[in-house]
């Protein structure tokens, strides 16, 4: 499984790079979009057991436990900026070091990638057969949190503009040639 999990972080490294080229966005700032939609996704299944109990404790229980996590992450995740996160690995990538997500995530990488691919099968047939949204749910956080491994384990490219920006532009005629059209009319 190991010859697996390196061949998907190449082609994640790989793929995260082009995005990089395309778009200016790093890896870092994917993982972090894709860290606030599983956020979402987990706050969207504790907030389904709320209102699918008719029992008033376990509603308590579980507005208590989402509003101290909730508070939680405004404390820890939310609190430092993306751009932070991005000097950091530039930094890292100027000095000639490889990421170490590469080698100390690798375990936890492989677990979750097990996960991914043992538990399609099951949560299909489960989600089809027995309509049971929860497990669709709690498999899209398995594949999230498998993503965003992949994602924090890349090294991202020099920082470079984007492509798809400056080609857009190119598009768009500058302010001085739209200037320069009217004054001479």
């Amino acid at each position: 499984m190991a010859y697996v999990d390196l061949a998907v972080l190449n082609l994640t490294e790989w793929s995260c790079q082009r995005f990089q080229a395309l778009t200016g966005r790093t890896n870092v700032w994917l993982a972090a979009q894709l860290t606030n939609l599983s956020i979402i996704v987990y706050f969207v299944l504790w907030a389904g057991l709320y209102f699918s109990s008719r029992d008033w404790a376990w509603r308590v229980l579980v507005a208590f436990f989402c509003g101290a996590l909730l508070y939680a992450l405004t404390q820890t995740i939310f609190k430092v900026p993306i751009e932070a996160y991005e000097n950091a690995a530039y930094r890292r990538v100027a000095k000639g070091f490889r990421n170490p997500r590469r080698v100390r995530d690798a375990f936890l990488r492989i677990s979750f990638l097990t996960l991914a691919i043992v538990l399609w099968y099951p949560v299909f047939l489960a989600y089809f057969y027995l309509h049971l949204r929860i497990g669709f749910l709690i498999y899209s956080l398995i594949i999230l949190t498998t993503v965003v491994l992949y994602l924090l384990a890349c090294d991202p490219l020099p920082p470079c503009t984007s492509k798809v920006k400056a080609w857009l532009r190119g598009l768009v005629p500058s302010r001085a040639a739209v200037s320069a059209e009217y004054e001479t009319k």
